[in-house]
């Protein structure tokens, strides 16, 4: 009999992870609407049966903000949707978004123990259901918040790491203003994800949540301009400010030609369509070209988001333009399945050398050269280098350059004491404790790192705040 049992529990058929329903990629590819349409009830009670309840849960160590994943998914076991909603807002204020844009399969879900010995479980997917589900089905409840220390804080940039921090001081009993140069907070979420792939109504309803916290939002504040971080402290009375104004100050190729008319960065490209609604033009009175070849130079998620933004603005022809092979590309092996199945055409092994332009001073196209990948550089990755006699010559009428931001200067230019590194960066004493050189000041995300995901982004938001609580304990 035990060996009977033995057969049949190893003869148990294997739960396979639970696909994800999608638009049709041909329909898709010509409407902003969101590309996946989540889980629905069964898939996700379904998908949360193939996770084993480790003792010793990797996922969570994987999850830049410590989610504790075992526990939701096991309230998603139980019927208890709106308790794992409750479990996750412990960790993460914002699992609708980070469960449509993190990178999981690089994090969470990388270290998965049933991923060990097929697919990991769908942690991503999972949030993103719970999030939905409370969304619908949910009423806003005040979670703990400890009393009143009469101390505030203010936040420079209503980005990923800004809100995170936000969300974890108020609760910590702080006041906290966050200043957002913009005129709509959520910085590379608003400005940068489209629509697509993170609705901006979802956004909304994440920083109508902040707000009901007691978090204040001042938009059209640029710090640097109408105040510097010591009149936020000297003369607003802040006892501590963190900088999250992240990287955005795009980069550009340095090749002749750049300038014609038809050359945009990822950073316009993008702010102008997904911020200023330019794809609702004229019901949004924010014009943007109708181009009908475009190439995106790049190969990470901005430049998936560039170009699947440029094919859903009708055009005929939308490429990307990468230097290296597809093995080396840094974008989400999702998005990039995405733009393939939409239609995105893929060069690689390719790179530019000058824009062409005509009498007018518009874009007609780009010559470029092919490239064989040599020795590691020091990232790790092989290093391309042209071969010679390659040119040739692509008919364009727009080119996107999505090759990386760097630091804006103008929080830098105007903050007497702060150390950066020579590229711009605000240096911290450790991503632990967000530390600048100027006492009372934090920094974190992607102005202290450079370019990275939501997710770190969030995280480093969580470090600041408590490094921050511990700080004003002391003074």
């Amino acid at each position: 009999m035990i060996e009977e049992k033995k057969e049949m529990k190893e003869k148990k058929p294997k739960i396979p992870r639970q696909q994800m329903p999608e638009q049709d990629p041909h329909k898709r590819a010509r409407n902003f609407q969101e590309v996946t349409y989540g889980f629905t009830e069964d898939l996700s009670s379904t998908e949360a049966l193939r996770c084993i309840q480790c003792k010793n849960p990797l996922c969570i160590d994987g999850c830049p903000v410590t989610i504790n994943i075992r526990e939701f998914i096991k309230k998603i076991k139980e019927g208890d949707i709106l308790g794992a909603a409750k479990v996750i807002k412990k960790s993460n204020l914002f699992p609708a978004i980070c469960g449509r844009v993190c990178p999981q399969e690089d994090q969470c879900e990388a270290v998965c123990v049933v991923g060990k010995k097929g697919e990991p479980v769908a942690i991503g997917r999972l949030e993103r259901y719970v999030a939905d589900y409370e969304a619908e089905h949910g009423t806003f409840e005040m979670p703990e918040m400890l009393p009143k220390t009469g101390k505030k804080v203010a936040i420079v940039g209503s980005g990923p790491a800004g809100l995170s921090c936000a969300g974890d001081l108020i609760k910590m009993g702080y006041d906290v203003t966050i200043f957002e140069a913009l005129h709509k907070a959520g910085g590379v979420l608003v400005y940068g994800i489209p629509e697509f792939r993170l609705p901006k109504l979802i956004v909304k309803r994440e920083l109508d949540y902040l707000e009901k916290l007691g978090v204040e939002i001042r938009l059209n504040h640029i710090i640097g301009k109408i105040r510097t971080v010591d009149e936020l402290m000297q003369r607003d009375g802040y006892h501590a400010v963190f900088l999250a104004n992240g990287a955005g100050l795009p980069q550009f190729m340095n090749i002749p030609g750049e300038n014609l008319n038809g050359v945009y960065s990822s950073n316009e490209f993008l702010t102008r369509s997904n911020l200023m609604k330019a794809y609702q033009f004229p019901e949004y009175d924010t014009p943007i070209k109708r181009f009908k070849n475009v190439a995106v130079i790049g190969g990470g998620n901005t430049a998936m988001d560039s170009v699947r933004t440029a094919l859903r603005l009708g055009a005929d022809n939308a490429y990307i333009i990468y230097r290296r092979s597809r093995d080396e590309m840094p974008a989400r092996k999702e998005e990039i399945h995405h733009a393939e199945h939409e239609g995105v055409k893929f060069i690689l092994l390719t790179a530019p050398v000058r824009v062409i332009g005509n009498e007018k001073g518009w874009v007609t196209g780009l010559e470029c050269v092919k490239m064989e990948l040599g020795e590691p550089d020091a990232t790790g990755r092989r290093r391309p280098v042209p071969i010679k006699g390659s040119e040739f010559i692509m008919n364009l009428d727009a080119i996107i350059v999505a090759i990386g931001t760097n630091a804006n200067p103008l929080v830098a230019q105007t903050t007497p004491g702060l150390e950066l590194s020579k590229w711009g960066y605000i240096i911290v004493d450790d991503e632990k404790t967000c530390r600048t050189s100027k006492k009372g000041v934090f920094a974190g995300g992607d102005i202290v790192t450079g370019g990275a995901t939501v997710i770190l982004a969030m995280g480093a938001g969580r470090k600041a705040a408590k490094s921050i609580d511990e700080y004003l304990k002391t003074v």
